[in-house]
């Protein structure tokens, strides 16, 4: 972690301010998210299609918008969109702490998730033009705050919740609200540099979409590394789906027969422990990590690689059933038997951090390169819609393999998810050696950057 604080330092005020601020975005989100569903149900008293209906339309509304949150960025300058984007979400996350009709509760959910699509390629665009030529480097530790606040978000949720679900969304109202001043007042303007021809309104929105459509060796790129996030989705779908069966199988229910007090669910402590192995792999090892990879192989090496590994991260999920079986067999105590059961879903989960921990620097400056440094945040917004939509696609086929009885359930997902990712490992391997992850001409050429204004 020394190395790490000393990496952070060694940026300009600008970069560490936007990490500042990722650690922020996902403390506020994830204190608040996993708990909402619950607050809604049973505080609120809403019936559970409608509780569906608030966060799709929050997952559509982000997942949906990123790419015009991306030309807004391009069109408007980098800091606008993430003080709009920090704003909004302030406002929606307050409005869903408070609110208890469902016409508001919609509204301030597609707030939260339009917010999210302002200020995410937005930063991370700006990011890119700062870093510079230590883009891989910047982004590598951009992961490490990005997977503290995923850590720290729940703990924090849970402490908070025991007062009032409104002490949580109050208090991620102004953390996001002190997140808005601070950046207002501290961040520097940045915006892209603007060609001459590019003309202003809707009808130059639509030529910024049409030349980044138009980027073959982009969209390839993104095509190809859209499974990995049906990959690392499985840690919000069907991991934590299987280790609750294979808890409740090994009998370890509320209390865990442990003499835990009442509310103790060794289900849910699993779970948790899922997201804890991910993050901590990743805030541990991403920094040591990417400066090994660094030394060795460029990103057409990196990126396979790392894709190999998220695709054997699922191949452990194949031994939950037979040490279910086994535990169940020798009569073992319930926190014993669940240590047996639970073990390939953390070793997944630690693989596919690892996985993550080696592809996230090297894709994310893959996109700028690709770009040709020119309409970086639009082209990142295209490629968090398709991500989007693959994790959509993906989780419906996912979820409809775990609805099937044994053998299927057990097997047949997990090898699917395997094979999923070495498709996409081989897929980078072959535009890697096509010369597909090179920076365009346009780069070489000069053909944009990113300049001061204000």
């Amino acid at each position: 972690m020394i190395t790490t604080w000393r990496r952070f330092l060694g940026f300009d005020g600008s970069v560490r301010l936007l990490m500042i601020n990722q650690l922020t975005i996902n403390t506020s989100f994830y204190m608040l998210m996993p708990y909402l569903a619950f607050h809604l149900t049973d505080s609120v008293g809403m019936a559970v299609w409608a509780v569906g209906l608030v966060l799709g339309v929050r997952n559509l509304a982000q997942q949906g918008m990123f790419l015009v949150g991306g030309s807004i960025a391009d069109r408007l300058g980098y800091k606008p969109a993430i003080l709009a984007g920090c704003a909004l979400r302030t406002v929606g996350f307050a409005a869903l702490g408070f609110a208890d009709s469902l016409p508001v509760l919609l509204l301030a959910s597609a707030a939260t998730g339009f917010a999210g699509a302002l200020f995410n390629p937005a930063v991370r665009a700006y990011l890119a033009a700062d870093a510079g030529p230590r883009r891989v480097e910047a982004f590598a530790l951009f992961n490490v705050f990005y997977q503290t606040g995923i850590l720290i978000g729940p703990l924090i949720g849970m402490a908070l919740i025991a007062v009032d679900f409104r002490a949580v969304a109050g208090v991620a109202a102004a953390l996001f609200l002190a997140l808005t001043v601070l950046q207002a007042r501290a961040l520097p303007a940045r915006h892209a540099e603007v060609s001459e021809d590019r003309r202003a309104g809707v009808i130059g929105v639509l030529g910024d979409w049409r030349v980044v459509l138009a980027n073959r060796g982009f969209v390839v790129f993104t095509v190809a590394m859209a499974g990995s996030y049906v990959l690392n989705f499985q840690i919000y779908l069907a991991l934590p789906l299987t280790v609750q069966d294979a808890v409740a199988a090994t009998g370890a229910g509320a209390g865990g027969g442990s003499g835990g007090g009442p509310g103790f669910d060794v289900g849910s402590v699993a779970v948790a422990a899922l997201f804890a192995v991910s993050a901590l792999v990743a805030i541990a090892g991403q920094v040591r990590i990417t400066d090994w990879a660094k030394r060795r192989w460029d990103a057409a090496q990196a990126l396979p690689r790392g894709l190999a590994v998220m695709a054997a991260a699922f191949l452990p999920m194949l031994a939950v059933p037979p040490i279910g079986e086994a535990v169940r067999a020798a009569g073992l105590a319930p926190l014993p038997a669940v240590a047996l059961v639970v073990a390939p879903a953390l070793l997944t989960a630690a693989l596919l951090g690892l996985g993550g921990v080696l592809v996230y620097p090297f894709e994310m400056d893959t996109v700028v390169r690709l770009s040709g440094e020119r309409l970086v945040a639009t082209h990142y917004g295209l490629y968090n819609t398709v991500s989007g939509l693959a994790i959509t696609g993906g989780n419906l086929a996912v979820g409809a393999m775990l609805g099937f009885g044994a053998p299927i359930a057990a097997t047949v997902p997990w090898l699917a998810l395997a094979a999923l990712g070495a498709v996409g490992a081989l897929g980078l391997v072959l535009i890697g050696r096509s010369g597909g992850l090179s920076a365009p001409a346009a780069a070489a050429e000069g053909a944009a950057g990113v300049r001061g204004r204000g």
